[in-house]
């Protein structure tokens, strides 16, 4: 269960392993190179971030992990097992909320149980999940009923009630206005450490993939290939004013051919 396992701090997350990746698409007869060998291993319980330019592959790699394409070469492993399709254990958090506008909170949490047809026997993990994101008070709102953070913990919530081993992050925070996006990085923290899955995050703010992770890998323009895979040596909670972290950011904009406008 989502909240005994918070209790316990129990290690659910699952170790992936990205073995010699390239991808490309076909785009009208003609060949589009987005991934060109890439490896990388994520440990249970890691939160590992991916930076680099818009368009150069991130989204791509994030979807290949989650099982929704098949990589072109190479593979990709959750506890030495191929992913070669979509699981529930590995669930994917986008920018938009993308709740149902006609069904109340609680019923948009539900909606994985639903489908699976596990609502009757497990419909406490709602409840759980809701006390989790600090939506308990909210179960009956509707989506229009809510601000852009409560949106997003509802589909937080709705990830969590199928009690994942990896969380596949792609710019979940990116529409939110800068307080609230500060306070959700916060929380997405803490939760993380509660419950202990794995999580993949793809941004395109260097303070919040340093502030966030345990790791931080820097890929270059398309096809992405990876520069640098940093490790933050921080401990929980950090303080955004920590001067290591200005270093590693500095570190980071160079990476990114960015560090002369800073």
């Amino acid at each position: 269960m989502v909240g005994s396992l918070a209790a316990q701090h129990v290690t659910i997350g699952a170790a992936i392993e990205v073995s010699d990746v390239s991808h490309r698409f076909d785009l009208d007869g003609q060949t589009l190179p987005v991934l060109h060998r890439i490896s990388l291993r994520i440990q249970p319980g890691e939160l590992v971030s991916l930076l680099g330019p818009s368009g150069c592959g991130k989204s791509t790699l994030l979807r290949l992990v989650a099982g929704l394409e098949t990589p072109t070469i190479g593979t990709i492993t959750a506890d030495g097992a191929l992913i070669t399709r979509p699981d529930p254990s590995r669930v994917v958090m986008f920018q938009d909320p993308t709740l149902y506008p006609w069904r109340t909170v609680k019923a948009n949490v539900s909606l994985g149980l639903e489908a699976r047809g596990l609502l009757q026997r497990q419909g406490h993990r709602v409840e759980e999940a809701l006390q989790l994101v600090g939506l308990t008070q909210f179960a009956t709102a509707y989506p229009h009923q809510l601000s852009g953070g409560m949106a997003q913990r509802v589909s937080l919530a709705r990830a969590l009630v199928n009690d994942p081993r990896l969380m596949l992050l792609d710019e979940p925070l990116g529409k939110l206005d800068s307080m609230t996006r500060m306070t959700m990085q916060q929380e997405l923290v803490s939760l993380c450490q509660r419950t202990g899955f794995t999580s993949l995050l793809v941004t395109h703010d260097v303070e919040e993939a340093l502030f966030m992770s345990n790791r931080v890998v820097v890929l270059s323009d398309r096809p992405a290939t990876i520069k640098a895979d940093l490790a933050i040596d921080l401990p929980f909670p950090r303080h955004r004013g920590d001067p290591r972290l200005a270093e590693l950011r500095r570190e980071v904009l160079s990476l990114l051919g960015l560090d002369t406008d800073w």
